[in-house]
């Protein structure tokens, strides 16, 4: 499912046009993301949170060569599923 099939979703759902679904569902998206830049936890019930975990730097090695290499130190996101969509599923 990309956004535009989301957004059709949204739109049967709620009775509006498939534009403003398109524009809730990327404000939302983009709230979370602003939130995640930031470091803060998104908790929304039901259905799970994000969360930015850090990841510190390691050692690994190139397939091709064999080269030992060093991959800097980063942040990722996290999404742990609630309760209500581990039951959905």
């Amino acid at each position: 499912m990309n956004i535009a099939e989301l957004a059709k979703g949204v739109a049967t759902v709620t009775g509006s046009s498939e534009a403003d679904a398109k524009k809730a569902v990327t404000a939302v998206f983009d709230q979370i993301a602003d939130a995640a830049a930031k470091g803060e936890e998104v908790s929304l019930a039901g259905f799970g949170k994000f969360t930015v975990k850090d990841r510190p730097e390691r050692q690994g090695r190139n397939p091709a060569t064999g080269e030992t290499m060093t991959f800097a130190a980063s942040k990722k996101v996290s999404f742990t599923a609630a309760k209500g969509l581990k039951d959905k599923l």
